[in-house]
């Protein structure tokens, strides 16, 4: 269990057990007694995809979600997960903040389907917003029946007491009881009826502050055991012979070379051809000895795709009528227009390219299934072994050790499956690690897409008109931010050749990088400077306020670029953030860009953690960079042409440019998720600085493969 302490000297020996290793039962006990409460007021639901509760009902009971022990430590319990995001360290401070107790006092159990409450996942930049809110209630609520039970002991009024430092205290009679002297170590039941009340961020303490990263310096050292660490007692080692393209069906397959190898066993299930070894070089060595033969169907090209996407829709023949009513005054307005434009923009498939593979572990006790695995949806996981299985889901555990990232790639569970199917073959625990390349040809990548827009304007700058439809890449993020009166903005969903799934900002960044490209297009075809245009059009204080901080932090006006110097703004919000983007790029006379600056301004709510939140925001301009110039899966037949590192350009510490962020904290607002929505000005902000320095206008991602226009 990692206790939140930067030193590991101060980790109790409990610690070193490693929760992830023990049943519910044994880990209860491990803690020792402590408190519940149950809370009734505001209905508490699950989460779902973009945060909404579904049918699922959360535990009203504290002690679903937090434990305090008879000496004091507590311990929160969450199905969220610690993916790089430093979510464990934010939501322990805002307990930490409620319960006012000490930040180093809590322990954080994540991800684990035996302990933790159900969770649809971590993923949308839901987990401050939602999770935030139920922890710091059940923190508040304990606070409150803490602080009661002591009254009655003392035979006072709670009101007269104050809770701090994991203490109740008396300031009349200068009594105190430590947290732990008041549960005694039992259980104490207790009904709290309401909503109970929040510190406000105003007022905070130790949220809102910068406590630097738990367990910062295991990760640095290398003592974290990421999922591809974890090692069980007798574990073999697995791996799976692969198709030969996509959709491909097992003709044939001659395993008789790998079955001679030392300690191999060739597992056929149904559809799934692998081997087991004691390790994993003779591993890889067996499978390689498999001669397989498939049968590949026939399948597009990469240079085909943005022709098949619209000629391929997914509902053929669906009812348009509430879009024909759009497209009627879009029409109409537009006849009328000063300005028209009419413009097409691309998005390539790209891939998550996460540090950690996937991975997993799996183990059979009899009938019961234990996976440690890299996933965004332990429970979602665990659901798909049950299935896999046909065996009830309390069956299945499904633990998830902090990973080595994932950017959404990591929702689905076929490394799982495919770890539990050897591990129930062989009969022993099996570690199943996928290598880069089937990490870049197996995973499911960002959807392509093809954005269509067209606009009008009047010579003042007004927005007139706004028509923006987005093919296959989602409709995320697609609602235009600018007051515009005449709109259809429309998601049509198309077939697709290749698997396809969430990203980190899922399709905003598509959607926002054809947008604020064809604003800024808009802006110098009515010859408007692009920041004055587009605030010229909005009205949405938030996204002002972001705008005009990036832009003052940036220079912008100030001066002119060079020759061969062009500076690019964009900006937009998503997921209850607000962005703005600027961007300085030179272009040498042979093509070679070089991303010199990029300032970005950034307001979600109330921070809780500003180092983490700047970190996040970094990471996701850095990441934004990749998919703005250099990324693309290339494909053909049914094969990915590109699935190793050498040949998928990544962005590389001599692509970096000097990035500033500048953090706006409404402690007056709500906290907003941080992940995602930092990604989404970075490409249309380099693209609009491509055209201030070039006068070329660059409409398709990536915008610059091998860094160099045209190539």
């Amino acid at each position: 269990m990692s206790r939140i302490s930067s030193e590991p000297a101060q980790y109790p020996i409990r610690e070193r057990l490693h929760w992830f290793e023990l049943p519910r039962r044994d880990f209860l006990k491990l803690c020792g007694g402590g408190l519940l409460v149950c809370l009734s007021g505001s209905p508490l639901r699950a989460q779902e995809a973009g945060g909404h509760f579904g049918e699922h009902e959360l535990p009203k009971e504290i002690g679903a979600w937090i434990h305090i022990g008879p000496d004091g430590a507590v311990t929160v319990f969450t199905g969220k997960v610690e993916v790089g995001q430093n979510i464990r360290t934010s939501l322990a401070q805002l307990v930490a903040e409620e319960l006012r107790v000490g930040f180093n006092t809590i322990t954080m159990v994540m991800g684990d389907t035996d302990l933790t409450p159900w969770d649809m996942g971590t993923f949308g930049s839901r987990s401050t917003p939602t999770m935030g809110p139920i922890l710091r209630n059940m923190a508040s609520a304990a606070r409150q029946v803490l602080t009661e039970t002591a009254a009655q002991r003392w035979n006072t009024d709670p009101s007269r007491l104050s809770a701090g430092d994991g203490r109740i205290t008396n300031p009349a009679t200068g009594e105190s009881l430590g947290y732990g002297e008041i549960t005694r170590g039992e259980k104490l039941t207790r009904t709290v009826s309401g909503d109970p009340p929040l510190t406000p961020a105003a007022e905070w303490k130790v949220a809102g502050t910068a406590v630097p990263k738990v367990n910062g310096r295991a990760f640095v050292t290398g003592k974290h055991r990421f999922p591809s660490d974890i090692s069980r007692p007798g574990m073999l080692f697995g791996k799976i012979v692969r198709p030969a393209g996509f959709h491909g069906t097992l003709v044939s397959a001659d395993t008789s070379q790998a079955e001679k190898m030392p300690g191999v066993q060739v597992v056929r299930d149904a559809d799934l051809l692998g081997v087991v070894a004691p390790g994993s070089w003779t591993a890889e060595q067996a499978a390689g000895a498999v001669h397989a033969h498939w049968n590949v169907p026939p399948q597009i090209s990469n240079a085909e795709l943005f022709s098949y996407l619209p000629a391929h829709p997914e509902n053929a023949g669906r009812d348009d009528s509430d879009a024909q009513g759009s497209l009627a005054a879009v029409e109409k307005t537009l006849a009328g227009s000063e300005v028209k434009l009419q413009q097409q923009y691309t998005i390539a498939y790209i891939a998550h390219a996460p540090l950690e593979p996937r991975a997993a572990v799996a183990e059979w006790n009899g009938n019961q299934l234990t996976v440690w695995t890299g996933t965004q949806r332990p429970f979602g996981v665990r659901d798909e072994l049950a299935e896999a299985f046909r065996i009830p889901a309390t069956q299945v555990r499904v633990i998830m050790p902090d990973m080595g990232s994932g950017y959404g790639g990591k929702h689905t569970g076929e490394c799982a499956i495919e770890a539990a199917r050897l591990a129930k073959a062989a009969g022993k625990p099996v570690k199943l690690i996928w290598t880069r390349e089937e990490e870049f040809t197996w995973a499911y990548f960002r959807p392509a897409g093809l954005i269509r827009i067209r606009s009008g304007a009047e010579r003042d700058g007004k927005l007139t008109a706004w028509e923006h439809l987005n093919y296959n890449s989602g409709p995320s993020g697609i609602d235009i931010p600018y007051d515009v009166s005449a709109k259809l903005v429309e998601f049509r969903p198309t077939q697709y050749p290749l698997r396809q799934g969430s990203y980190r900002g899922l399709a905003a960044t598509a959607n926002h990088f054809a947008r604020e490209s064809h604003i800024d297009e808009l802006a110098h075809a009515v010859g408007m400077d692009p920041l004055q245009f587009r605030l010229r059009n909005l009205s949405n204080d938030r996204l002002r306020v972001v705008f005009q901080t990036a832009a003052e932090r940036f220079g912008w006006g100030k001066s002119k670029p060079a020759a061969g110097v062009g500076y690019g703004i964009a900006g937009g919000t998503e997921k209850g953030g607000y962005v703005a983007t600027c961007a300085e790029v030179e272009v040498d006379p042979a093509g070679k860009i070089r991303l010199r600056r990029i300032v970005q301004a950034w307001e979600c709510g109330a921070i809780v953690n500003p180092d983490g939140l700047r970190n996040q925001v970094m990471g996701a301009a850095i990441q934004g960079l990749g998919g703005a110039l250099f990324e693309s899966i290339q494909f053909k037949d049914g094969r990915i042409l590109n699935p190793h590192f050498a040949e998928y350009r990544v962005p590389r510490f001599s692509d970096m440019p000097e990035v500033e962020v500048i953090l706006v904290n409404r402690k007056d607002l709500p906290s907003a998720g941080a992940g995602e929505t930092g990604i989404v000005g970075v490409a249309p902000a380099i693209s609009n600085a491509i055209y201030s320095a070039t006068a070329k206008r660059l409409r398709d991602m990536p915008m610059a493969p091998g860094a160099m226009l045209g190539v």
